[in-house]
């Protein structure tokens, strides 16, 4: 069964840690073994997983992307404006989607690791696509 789950992003680029609305969900299913599949259909967001024990891991991962990929006005593509267009390059380079093993009902997950989405061009209402598989 395809479940959305629906979040809204503050303005700019950001990240959000998603792990407690994915978990939740995920233990609303029931499924004991198998694998819950989550990906982005946006194109100027993307989500990874990755620390978030430290505030300070997400702030440099979006100091990083920012000085990798600044926004600019010589893209070749500027169908929407250049944060769009950075957007579209950041969103490639994190990818857009993640998947993680259920055992024993419960996500696994390293000690430090925890779920982000990325938001690239905020403000927005996003939706993250989350299927659970089970076997």
């Amino acid at each position: 069964m395809l479940t959305i789950l629906e979040i809204a992003t503050g303005p700019g680029e950001s990240m959000v840690n998603i792990t407690e609305l994915v978990t939740a969900a995920a233990e609303r299913m029931g499924v004991k073994e198998g694998l819950c599949a989550l990906i982005v259909p946006h194109t100027t967001a993307a989500i990874t997983i990755n620390s978030a024990l430290d505030t300070a891991t997400i702030d440099d991962i979006t100091a990083e992307m920012r000085r990798l990929v600044p926004t600019r006005i010589d893209f070749h593509h500027q169908y929407d404006t250049p944060t769009d267009a950075a957007g579209h390059v950041k969103a490639a380079l994190i990818d857009h989607s993640v998947l993680v093993t259920i055992s024993e009902g419960k996500l696994l997950l390293g000690g430090s690791q925890s779920i982000l989405f990325y938001e690239f061009d905020g403000p927005r209402d996003r939706k993250i696509q989350m299927k659970v598989i089970a076997g």
